[in-house]
């Protein structure tokens, strides 16, 4: 059976899993990620389980509000 666009891929969930990683080991919630990188905690939320095909911006904003470098997370 064919992927949807829903189906989480590979590189999104490794991006994904790395982001929650980063962002628990800072103690911080997906509300203050949200306040840190003024993107909302339900796409935040949705980017770490995969379900988002986040633009590099994004990943770029997400990356510098848990304070690492993009490629850390990829």
């Amino acid at each position: 059976m064919a992927k949807t666009q829903k189906d989480p891929t590979e590189s999104r969930l490794t991006f994904g899993r790395r982001l929650r990683e980063e962002r628990q080991k800072r103690g911080m919630t997906l509300e203050d990620l949200a306040e840190a990188s003024g993107i909302t905690w339900s796409y935040i939320a949705q980017v770490e389980v995969g379900r988002r095909n986040i633009s590099v911006d994004n990943m770029h904003l997400l990356a510098a509000g848990v304070g690492v470098a993009l490629r850390e997370l990829l």
